[in-house]
């Protein structure tokens, strides 16, 4: 049991790592997006959701997503690496929207199965 505890986290753990890089890669590379590197970043979100994410973290990490995905726009003003910015915050907003999601749902249902 220990084993399988691990392994999930090690898989979790290097998701994110794995869409943190791509998201940074793919902002610098190709600012103006690019629809497989997106589906890709959602795959990786969906695992992050499901296995990095405890009951602990739950709200944490809901009101840092949230706030993540509201300021991933608003970069532009900034003249030279705005755009770039920005280009690597919506990549990273796009796995975090999608684990938020689904921990948001995995919360929602945990509570409603316990009453």
């Amino acid at each position: 049991m220990a084993k399988k505890k691990k392994a999930k986290g090690l898989v979790g753990n290097w998701a994110f790592t794995i869409a943190l890089l791509a998201a940074v890669v793919a902002g610098i590379l190709e600012p103006a997006g690019n629809a497989t590197i997106s589906w890709i970043l959602v795959i990786l979100g969906l695992l992050i959701g499901l296995l990095n994410i405890t009951a602990k973290e739950v709200s944490v990490f809901l009101i840092s997503a949230l706030a993540l995905v509201l300021m991933a726009n608003n970069l532009s003003i900034l003249p030279a690496l705005g755009s770039i910015l920005q280009a690597i915050l919506v990549n990273i907003s796009v796995f975090v929207a999608t684990a938020a999601i689904l921990v948001a749902l995995k919360a929602v249902y945990a509570l409603a199965a316990t009453r």
